[in-house]
C-alpha cells in the first residue's frame, strides 16, 4: 500500500491539520523541509514536539506508521507550548519533557483514546491548542511577528525591519529567536526556499523560479536549496 498524506486548515489559528501513512512494506524516507513552523504530532502512542528546523530532517518511518499532527505557524508554537522556539530548534522531544504535571500525561490519554475509537484524533489536539493559545501568560507579539514575516518575504535589509518595528536590530534578533527559532536572515532564507519549491512543483521552470522568489540567478537558487535540504530542486519536486 503507497503512502499517503493530507491536511487541512486548522480550526485553531495559524494552524494546519495534517496526517500521514507510510507505505505498507519496507522503510519509507520523508525528507521534512524547514519550514519555520513548529508541530505538535501522535506518533505510534506517543505526543511529540518537533521544533523549528535550519535544514531538512530525514525520517526513516517504520511500514504501515500513522501520523497526526498539527502544525503552527511561524511565532504560534511557542504560545502553545510555552517554550521559546529557539531552545526546541532541530529537535524532536517528547511533549512530556515540556510540560509540568499531568497535562501531557491527560492529553496523551485522550489522544489514545480518540484514536483507538475511530474519533478524530485531530480534534482533540485543536482542542488543547486552542486552549494554551487563549490562556498564554506570555503571548508571542503579534505584531512584531506579521511585520517580520512580511519584511523578510519582501526580502527587507534586517536593518529595515528593525527600524520599522521601532527595535533595534540586537533585539530583534532575540524576539526572532523566541519566535521564530532563529534569525530573520535565517527565517527569510527558509521562506524563500519553500515558496521556490512551490513554484517549482507547480511547474514553473527553474530560471523562473530563481528571478520569482529573488535569487540572484539559478545558481544561487541551487545553492541555497542544496544548502537547506540537503538535495536538488530537481530531485525534491522529482
Amino acid at each position: 500500500m503507497p503512502g499517503m498524506y493530507g491536511e487541512r486548515a486548522s480550526r485553531v489559528r495559524d494552524a494546519v491539520l495534517w496526517w500521514s501513512t507510510s507505505p505498507g512494506s519496507g522503510a519509507a524516507e520523508r525528507r521534512v523541509l524547514p519550514d519555520g513552523c513548529m508541530d505538535v504530532i501522535w506518533a505510534d502512542g506517543v505526543l511529540l514536539v518537533a521544533g523549528p528546523d535550519t535544514a531538512a530532517h530525514v525520517v526513516t518511518d517504520r511500514p504501515g506508521a500513522r501520523y497526526v499532527g498539527l502544525r503552527f505557524g511561524p511565532g504560534t508554537g511557542p504560545m502553545v507550548f510555552g517554550v521559546p522556539a529557539h531552545e526546541l530548534r532541530d529537535r524532536r522531544v517528547p511533549l512530556a519533557d515540556l510540560w509540568q504535571g499531568a497535562e501531557a500525561r491527560r492529553l496523551t490519554e485522550r489522544a489514545g483514546e480518540a484514536a483507538d475509537s475511530g474519533r478524530c484524533l485531530g480534534a482533540v489536539l485543536e482542542e488543547e491548542a486552542a486552549r494554551r493559545l487563549g490562556a498564554a501568560p506570555r503571548p508571542v507579539d503579534a505584531a512584531l511577528v506579521g511585520a517580520v514575516m512580511e519584511g523578510v518575504r519582501a526580502g527587507l535589509p534586517v536593518a529595515q525591519i528593525a527600524a520599522g518595528a521601532g527595535i533595534g536590530e540586537r533585539r530583534l534578533h532575540r524576539r526572532c529567536l523566541e519566535a521564530f527559532g532563529y534569525g530573520p536572515r535565517t527565517l527569510g532564507r527558509i521562506l524563500r526556499m519553500n515558496r521556490a519549491v512551490d513554484l517549482a512543483r507547480g511547474g514553473t521552470p527553474f530560471a523562473t523560479v530563481a528571478a520569482v522568489a529573488g535569487y540572484a540567478d539559478q545558481a544561487h537558487l541551487s545553492r541555497e536549496v542544496r544548502s537547506l535540504t540537503g538535495v536538488t530542486l530537481g530531485a525534491l519536486i522529482g
